[in-house]
This record gives structure tokens, C-alpha cells and sequence, in this order.
């Protein structure tokens, strides 16, 4: 089920290649859903380009539409009701309140690091910026076949610790029922309006605004394909914080790591997604075989074993390696969204791999933690964005403006340079605009 794969260009070449998002194939039963519900064969894209267009058109009445056919349900109204938010609370269990109250402590800790500040220097340098946090930002939080209540702790916390004016949630609510944990984490994170629409619909609504949704500055939060092909389509219309694929965990060991955490790990990150990508890089021959030993007699008795069996087959693997050097090459250029060291010394090996979202050392550091009660934000770039991109913080809900203060001194220092290199521009305006100030100080 695990394939081990002894050649590293091997790996680089299959495993360990990129795909983007756009050219990964579509499965045929995902091809026929878009048929019955668009009545003709689009692609992903041609669907989310239809659905933009006439959410941006018709609004509120476009929202309706494609929650029928899309979503098979009948909502009565978008926005979930106050009152109904404080209900919620008597449909979980207290552990869970306790649990998500804990998380949103130690997310608000993080956090609270992290914001830049406002400076200026009124002294020669006549120059500062001021650092203001968004007005009103939309979350997506992921439904439909599960509840992800910690996916809204992770994007709105930052957001209202970056102090923005406004927090508009959306997520898919099946049945027109919205999940109890979901708007138990919503209450908790003191966001400001839940909506029940999901899909790249609720993009759309974000990004332009409809009768009953506020159009928003920014938008953030992972979804599946549709969720993240409409992102990157209302780009520039509004900000968004990245695109995000399906996760991904490399696990990073040698001889001493334990082969049943190491198999344990896998398994956890396969669960979530048929796509999911579990790899192993080790340089252990015996590590390998024992890991691939131990998944395959723990999946047998895991609850989600075909998801997870999917996701080992196409995109799970172990890669051998000669050392620990070449595995951080693999690492770099992969660049996947968690990394797990299981190996002697993580911490001089840190200082190695440059390309991860997150990086866990340590075997009494899961990558669980990481998605609910570690404190950073489990919104990480995936696909090999983190070469560039890098986890959702605080500072992603915050923009800076540029002042320039120049005081007379300063003017007629720096202004004669400023005045020469109009001119080489051919731009004598802009030459004047500066010399008039100078002969008249």
C-alpha cells in the first residue's frame, strides 16, 4: 500500500513532483456533478467562472439558486441568527467548549506577537509608516461531510487580534443546518456575522457583495477546488491569503525514530483527504520497512481505512535516502506544508530546511497539535507556495501606509538627486516640482 522508493530521482520525479492545482486531473465522479448541476460539461474553472458571474449580477437571488443545485437545500434566510449561535452551545459537550476555548487562549497568545508597528522619524530622515488593520474580512470555514471549528479559531483570531472592524463568516451548512461546534468556535472567536453559504458561491459573495452579504477587503480560509479556483479568481478585486491544495505532511527521520509514531502520523494526515500527501523521507532501510509494516496493520482498524487507503496508494510514499543532507534537499524543493523532524538532533537540523509552512520537531510535537491547541495557525501554504508564501498570521490583517515627512534641510539635501533623476527620465515635471521647493527654502 506504502511504496517504498529507493531511488531519489525517482521520488523527485513521481512522488515528490508538483502539479498545479488547475492541471491536476478531475475525477470522473466530480466531471458528472458539474454536468447534472450546470447541465452541460464545464471544467472546474468554466463552472467557478459561471458561478461569479451571476452571484456578481443577481446576488442574494444567485445564493438561493445555487444552494439548490448545488447544495440541495432550501435555506430560509443566509445569515445564521444570534439567538441561534447561543444555542449551539447547549448542542455540544462541555469538553469541547473547554477544548476550543483552550485553543483560542493559545492562538490569541501567539498572535498577539506578531503585529507590526506604526513609526516615523520626523528627524533627517523625514520618513515612517503607519500600520492600520483591514476594515472587514471574510473567513471561509470548510463543511458539508464535516464540521471544522478549528479552522475558524485559526483564521479569525489572528484577524481579531490584528484588530479588524469586521469578521463575516461563511461556511456550507447542510440541510440548511449549521454545524454547533462551528458557531460555537464563531461566538468564541467574537466573529461578528455567520452566513450559511459554502462553494465558490460564498466567495463570490464575499468578494462583491450581495444584497445581505457585505462585500469584504480580504478573504481567508482553505476549501476544495471550487473554494480555491474562485479565490484565486477574485483576486485583486479583494485580497485573498493564498490557495491552498490538499495537505500535506513529509516526516523527516533516521534509525531512532519510533516506527509506530512515524506510522500513526501518516495514517492521521491521510484521513483527511483522498489527496492527502503522507510521505516518509528516512535514511533508514529498517525504519522503512517497519513503518510500511505498521500502516498497513493500523489501517485496518481505522475508521475513515478508505480515504485513507486512497490517499496512502496515490499520493503517500517512503523515500530512502544516503543522509540527512539529501534529505533536506528533497525537503527544500518540495517545500510541503508540514514537516516533521524524528530524527536525533532536530534541532541542529532546523538551520537545513528553509521550505516548510510548519515545522514540528521533536516526536512530542505531532502535527496534530499543529491543527487544534498548538497556537500558530493551521492555515499553511501548500502545493510548494511555502518557497514564498508563508502560515496566515496577524500581520496577513494588517496594511502599512507610507509617510514622508521631509523638513527643509533635509529637502535641499536629498532634493537636487531627486531633480536628476527626473531628467534622465525624460520627466522635467517632476524635475520642477522639487527645484521650485529648493530655490524658494
Amino acid at each position: 500500500m506504502l511504496r517504498i522508493i529507493n531511488d531519489v530521482q525517482e521520488a523527485k520525479s513521481g512522488l515528490l513532483r508538483r502539479v498545479p492545482l488547475e492541471l491536476e486531473e478531475v475525477p470522473a465522479g466530480l466531471k458528472q456533478k458539474i454536468k447534472e448541476s450546470f447541465g452541460e460539461e464545464l471544467s472546474p474553472r468554466q463552472a467557478v467562472e459561471q458561478i461569479l458571474s451571476e452571484v456578481s449580477s443577481r446576488g442574494d437571488a444567485a445564493l438561493f439558486d445555487y444552494a439548490r443545485r448545488l447544495d440541495g437545500v432550501e435555506p430560509a434566510i443566509l445569515e445564521v441568527k444570534k439567538e441561534e449561535i447561543a444555542q449551539s452551545y447547549a448542542e455540544v459537550s462541555q469538553e469541547l467548549v473547554s477544548a476550543l476555548n483552550l485553543a483560542a487562549q493559545r492562538i490569541r497568545a501567539f498572535h498577539a506577537n506578531q503585529k507590526r508597528q506604526s513609526w516615523i522619524d520626523f528627524s533627517e530622515g523625514g520618513m515612517g509608516q503607519r500600520v492600520y488593520p483591514l476594515q472587514r474580512v471574510g473567513v471561509y470555514v470548510p463543511g458539508g461531510t464535516a464540521a471544522y471549528p478549528s479552522t475558524l479559531l485559526m483564521a479569525a483570531i489572528p484577524a481579531r487580534v490584528a484588530g479588524v472592524g469586521e469578521i463575516i463568516v461563511t461556511t456550507p451548512s447542510p440541510g440548511g443546518i449549521t454545524a454547533p461546534a462551528t458557531l460555537v468556535a464563531a461566538d468564541i472567536a467574537q466573529v461578528d456575522r455567520v452566513f450559511r453559504i459554502g462553494g465558490a458561491q460564498a466567495i463570490a459573495a464575499l468578494a462583491f457583495g450581495t444584497q445581505t452579504v457585505p462585500r469584504v477587503d480580504k478573504i481567508c480560509g482553505p476549501g476544495n477546488i471550487f473554494v480555491q479556483l474562485a479565490k484565486k479568481l477574485v483576486y485583486g478585486a479583494v485580497d485573498i491569503d493564498g490557495l491552498y491544495g490538499p495537505t500535506e505532511l513529509v516526516i523527516v527521520a533516521d534509525e531512532t525514530a519510533n516506527p509506530a509514531i512515524c506510522a500513526t502520523d501518516l495514517l492521521a494526515q491521510a484521513e483527511h483527504d483522498p489527496l492527502a500527501s503522507p510521505i516518509l523521507i528516512t535514511t533508514s532501510s529498517e525504519l522503512a520497512t517497519k513503518v510500511k509494516r505498521e500502516t498497513e496493520n493500523r489501517l485496518a482498524k481505522s475508521e475513515r481505512r478508505d480515504i485513507i487507503a486512497s490517499s496512502l496508494e496515490s499520493k503517500g510514499g517512503i523515500v530512502l535516502v544516503a543522509d540527512l543532507e539529501q534529505a533536506a534537499e528533497l525537503v527544500n524543493d518540495y517545500a510541503p506544508e508540514h514537516l516533521s523532524l524524528m530524527i536525533r538532533d532536530p534541532w541542529s537540523y532546523l538551520e537545513k530546511v528553509n521550505n516548510a509552512g510548519a515545522v514540528f520537531v521533536g516526536e512530542d510535537s505531532p502535527v496534530v497539535l499543529g491543527d487544534y491547541v498548538a497556537g500558530p495557525s493551521h492555515v499553511l501554504p501548500t502545493g510548494g507556495t511555502a518557497r514564498f508564501n508563508s502560515p496566515l498570521t496577524a500581520e496577513d490583517f494588517l496594511k502599512v501606509t507610507s509617510v514622508v515627512a521631509i523638513n527643509k534641510a533635509t529637502l535641499q539635501k536629498i532634493g537636487p538627486s531627486a531633480a536628476t533623476i527626473a531628467r534622465a527620465e525624460g520627466l522635467s515635471g517632476h524635475a520642477r516640482a522639487v527645484e521650485i521647493r529648493l530655490c524658494s527654502s
